[in-house]
């Protein structure tokens, strides 16, 4: 899979592949930048269809983390970790054990928590075997669901994308098509009915369509694929990445692209391909990096008010990224990772100074 070769170019510095004989334990913790501090990310558990396909979403999840984190202020590096196992059969006590000892062993450099596939409650397990974990339930000393701050944070940017496009921070009358009604994507949809918006849902799962249309009568659903074609102000990706590609970006029919999913973009070049479209799009890594920031202030003592304000910060990043793109006439994407790449390069110039101990 010439490993090395896609470690360099993507700028990895570690990749650990995982294996316990005995629970059948099969796990790659991708540690992608540590220049601002211990990596930070979550376990995801699917049933991959081969190991290429596992570690290329290690790899690209870990690379997303690093821009997540630096773009967001805070003193972490990107990491990810895959548990290749099917989530709804896969899971017990010994293999979460396990997997909590493989991150023991890397002694502080990854710290992590949920991500698809995983709950909080699983790494309770695994809290018996090491202490670099975050967004445990509240009872076992977590900060509990991090989809609250997440789907805040996506609202805040969908106010700054609305002030760029529309000239005000609003989004009463402003019509979003929702992908994907998880933790996150079901959290978002409260705030965008209760700020006026009308809203048009979908979700693969019959069940989170009930009860978001059971909590929101007035909310229209569609099939999985008819989201696309939804005439909207907002497409709002919230579900799997790579949802932005040659087939359904010219099927959009909106003015901004802003959600919570990780890797919307399939390849870099379509990002421009939406701005040649006339589209705004919030760059995933900054809009939906409020889940981050809940489990990194854990590190300091959970304060949720903090940890809120901190994500209403979003606002002003994105319209500071939208400027830059802008100006520069280049993708939204492009201008966030060159100030998340310029964050990591000043901090790492610091790094010269010798501080004794």
């Amino acid at each position: 899979m010439d490993i090395f070769e896609r470690m360099a170019a993507y700028g990895h510095e570690q990749v650990i592949f995982c294996h316990d004989r005995v629970t059948g334990l099969r796990a790659i913790v991708a540690i992608h930048d540590t220049t601002l501090g211990p990596a930070l990310g979550g376990t995801r558990m699917m049933a991959y269809g081969s190991e290429e396909e596992a570690l290329e979403d290690a790899l690209r999840l870990s690379r997303g983390m690093t821009y997540k984190a630096a773009a967001a202020g805070l003193d972490h590096g990107g990491g990810k970790a895959v548990i290749w196992g099917d989530p709804r059969t896969d899971k017990s006590e010994e293999r979460f054990r396990a997997f909590g000892r493989m991150v023991q062993t890397l002694g502080g450099r990854f710290i992590t928590g949920t991500d698809l596939g995983t709950a909080k409650e699983d790494f309770v397990w695994s809290r018996a075997e090491t202490p670099y974990l975050v967004a445990l339930p509240e009872e076992h000393g977590g900060s509990g669901d991090s989809g609250v701050v997440t789907a805040f944070g996506v609202f805040q940017g969908m106010l700054a994308a609305a002030a760029e496009v529309w000239g005000e921070p609003s989004l009463r009358g402003r019509h979003v098509a929702v992908q994907g009604l998880g933790k996150v994507g079901a959290r978002l949809v409260d705030h965008l009915v209760e700020a006026g918006a009308p809203v048009t849902v979908t979700d693969i799962a019959p069940e989170s369509l009930a009860r978001v249309r059971e909590r929101h009568p007035g909310v229209e659903a569609v099939p999985p694929e008819a989201i696309y074609d939804v005439p909207a102000d907002i497409f709002s990706p919230n579900a799997l990445g790579g949802v932005l590609n040659d087939e359904t970006i010219p099927r959009l029919r909106c003015r901004i692209v802003a959600g919570a999913a990780n890797n919307q973009l399939a390849a870099p070049r379509h990002g421009r391909m939406l701005m040649e479209r006339g589209i705004l799009y919030a760059p995933d890594f900054v809009i939906n990096s409020g889940g981050l920031i809940q489990v990194a202030d854990e590190l300091l003592g959970y304060n949720r008010e903090r940890a809120l304000r901190k994500a209403a910060a979003i606002y002003d990043r994105l319209r500071a990224i939208f400027a830059i793109s802008r100006r520069e006439g280049i993708p939204t994407q492009e201008a966030a990772e060159r100030l998340a790449e310029e964050r990591i390069r000043r901090i790492a110039a610091l790094r010269r100074i010798y501080t004794p101990g």
